[in-house]
């Protein structure tokens, strides 16, 4: 993503603005950070916070974007076979089924 790093655009979900009740000036805001995802051609947004997943997630749907956001920690779970099947929710359908390991599974 350009720009990046400490130069990078916030999603404008921190700091108590997700739970404010100014829900159009908050997706106002993020309306670049939106832009700047989709302009990076990634297959998907991989979130560190919970208000940053809330808020690019509702971005995605609200500006069309339509690109699947995930926590972290989910796609560290999904690598090392330990996702269970209740935490999927907010994977694609390219990852949706995919098992690495799972104790149902193994037989």
């Amino acid at each position: 993503m350009q720009p990046n790093k400490s130069n990078n655009y916030c999603c404008g979900g921190g700091g108590g603005f997700l739970q404010s009740g100014l829900k159009e000036q908050r997706l106002e805001y993020g309306r670049i950070k939106d832009e700047q995802i989709k302009n990076s051609g990634a297959d998907y947004c991989i979130a560190g916070c919970h208000n940053c997943h809330a808020q690019i997630h509702e971005l995605s749907e609200h500006y069309g974007g339509n690109y699947p956001v995930v926590h972290f920690w989910t796609i560290l779970a999904l690598s090392l076979g330990v996702l269970g099947p209740n935490e999927r929710e907010y994977l694609g359908d390219d990852l949706k089924d995919v098992w690495v390991f799972h104790p149902e599974t193994a037989m």
